[in-house]
């Protein structure tokens, strides 16, 4: 198998601990606050999408087709990733509840849902460096 690409993921990593990083040093309510939150939120949906592509190109050797695995919406794509050992249940789990504060963004873009990526975004750091560090080593 060919060693999957995962230069954008680090990019949007670095990007995600440095916007939480300057975020963490603003005062709440500033244009830097906003800024800085602005950048974490993004960036933490452009992490979440490429690991979910990266998953999808990590699992495409245990199905027969590299189409039954596009058929894989997002959280079936982890619980495989579980089945095969890629992944904990308890790892499943954080992303599942990753997409859904994602998917939450389609319906409120504002300081609620900015709120809940922060509360998250800790945990996804942690989880999303150990899936880049599994789709690069197995």
């Amino acid at each position: 198998m060919s060693e999957i690409n995962t230069d954008f993921l680090k990019q949007c990593i670095l990007t995600l601990e440095k916007s939480y990083e300057y975020l963490k040093k603003s005062k709440e309510n500033s244009i830097e606050f906003e800024m800085y939150r602005n950048s974490l939120v993004k960036s933490f949906e452009m992490a979440l999408e490429q690991s979910g592509k990266l998953l999808r190109k990590k699992i495409t050797p245990y199905f027969a087709t590299k189409k039954a695995v596009n058929t894989l919406n997002f959280k079936d794509l982890f619980r495989q990733a579980a089945l095969y050992n890629l992944l904990t249940e308890n790892d499943a789990t954080r992303w599942f509840k990753y997409r859904d504060n994602r998917n939450n963004t389609a319906h409120d873009y504002g300081q609620k849902f900015a709120q809940e990526t922060l509360n998250l975004i800790e945990d996804f750091l942690e989880d999303v460096k150990k899936l880049k560090g599994m789709i690069e080593n197995g």
